[in-house]
C-alpha cells in the first residue's frame, strides 16, 4: 500500500476516535457540573479538562479566564483549535476524502454525512440547547463509524492502518483521562473524610467510569463499592475492559503484526514490550511508584510509537 493511502486512512480513524474522545470528557464534566458542588471544584474540573488535550496555553491566549461555556465552545465548535469536535470531524472528513477510492461506499458516506450533519447541528444552536444530547450523537456516529468499517471492509492493510489509528488514539485519550482525574483527587486513596466527601467521590468515580463506559462493567467485574485503585486497575490493566490501556495495546500490536514490513521490526518490539508490561502489571506496584509518573512515561511511549509507525509505514513527519 502507498505510504500516503495508508497515512489518510490511519488519521482518519485516528480524528473520529478524538472526536468521540473528546464529547466523552466534556459530557463526563458537563454532567458533573450540573452537582452540587463549590465553584473552586468546578473550576479545577473545567481546566483538567483543557489539561487533558495540553490545550491551556491556546486557551487562555483566546479567552484568558476559564469559564464553563467558553470551554465548552473552544472544545466543540472552535476551529481554530485543530482538538476541537468540529475540527476532528472536518479532519476525518478530508482524510476520507483524499482516499476515496479505498474504501466502501457505506464508510466515505458515513464519514461525509456526519461532518455535514455536525455542521448543520451546530449552525442551528443545537449544542447549546441540549449539551449532552449533542455528545451523545458525537458518540453514536464514532460507534456507527467504527461498526461500518468493520462490517463492510475488506480485511486487508486498509483495516489494519484504520485500526492502528483508533486504538493508538484510544490508548493516549483513556491515559490522560487517568492521570487528570486522579490528578485531581489524590486526597481519595487515603479515604473521604466525611459521608458527604463520600457522596462526592461516589459521583466523581462513577462519573469518570461512565465516561469510558466502564460504570457497568465495573460493577460486573468487582460487584463491590466504588474504589479508586479499582477503577485506576480497570482503565489500565483489564485486557477485557474495551477502552483499557491493555485492551488497547492489544489491538495496536495484533494491528502492527499484520502489516509488517522489513523495517518495522523494532516498532513492534516497543509495542509489544509496552503491551507485555501491562500484561503482567499489578495496579498495587503502579501505584506504589506512583500512578503520574507511570502515566506520564506510558504517554511518552505512546508518542514515541506513533513517530516509529509514521516512520516505519506512514508519510514521514516533518523535522
Amino acid at each position: 500500500m502507498l505510504s500516503r493511502t495508508a497515512d489518510h486512512l490511519f488519521w482518519m480513524n485516528r480524528y473520529t476516535e478524538r472526536a468521540e474522545n473528546t464529547a466523552r470528557l466534556l459530557d463526563v464534566n458537563y454532567q458533573t457540573s450540573l452537582l452540587p458542588q463549590s465553584e473552586g471544584v468546578a473550576l479545577a474540573g473545567w481546566q483538567g479538562l483543557l489539561s487533558i488535550s495540553e490545550l491551556i496555553p491556546s486557551y487562555r491566549k483566546k479567552h484568558g479566564e476559564i469559564r464553563s461555556i467558553e470551554v465548552m465552545d473552544f472544545m466543540v465548535k472552535d476551529e481554530s483549535n485543530p482538538s476541537s469536535i468540529l475540527s476532528c470531524l472536518g479532519a476525518a472528513r478530508e482524510n476520507a476524502r483524499a482516499v476515496r477510492g479505498a474504501l466502501t461506499t457505506e464508510v466515505w458516506e458515513t464519514q461525509n454525512q456526519t461532518w455535514l450533519e455536525v455542521r448543520r447541528m451546530i449552525k442551528a444552536g443545537e449544542f447549546e440547547q441540549d449539551p449532552a444530547q449533542f455528545f451523545e450523537w458525537v458518540k453514536f456516529r464514532s460507534h456507527l463509524s467504527r461498526g461500518v468499517t468493520v462490517g463492510t471492509m475488506l480485511m486487508d492493510e486498509a483495516l489494519y492502518f484504520m485500526r492502528l489509528g483508533t486504538f493508538l488514539e484510544r490508548a493516549d485519550n483513556t491515559a490522560r483521562l487517568v492521570d487528570v482525574k486522579f490528578h485531581a483527587v489524590e486526597s481519595d486513596f487515603y479515604g473521604a473524610a466525611n459521608e458527604k466527601d463520600q457522596e462526592y467521590d461516589f459521583y466523581h468515580w462513577s462519573a469518570i467510569l461512565r465516561s469510558v463506559s466502564g460504570f457497568e462493567v465495573y460493577r460486573k467485574v468487582y460487584r463491590d463499592v466504588i474504589r479508586p485503585e479499582r477503577v485506576a486497575e480497570l482503565l489500565i490493566l483489564r485486557p477485557d475492559m474495551p477502552r483499557s490501556l491493555h485492551a488497547s495495546l492489544n489491538e495496536v500490536v495484533g494491528n502492527l503484526r499484520m502489516v509488517a514490513n522489513d523495517q518495522s521490526g523494532e516498532t513492534h518490539r516497543r509495542a509489544g514490550k509496552l503491551r507485555a508490561e501491562l500484561q503482567y502489571g499489578r495496579i498495587d506496584e503502579i501505584l506504589a511508584t506512583g500512578l503520574h509518573a507511570y502515566l506520564t512515561q506510558f504517554l511518552d511511549r505512546i508518542n514515541d510509537l506513533g513517530a516509529h509507525i509514521s516512520r516505519d509505514f506512514l508519510v514521514p513527519m516533518p523535522g
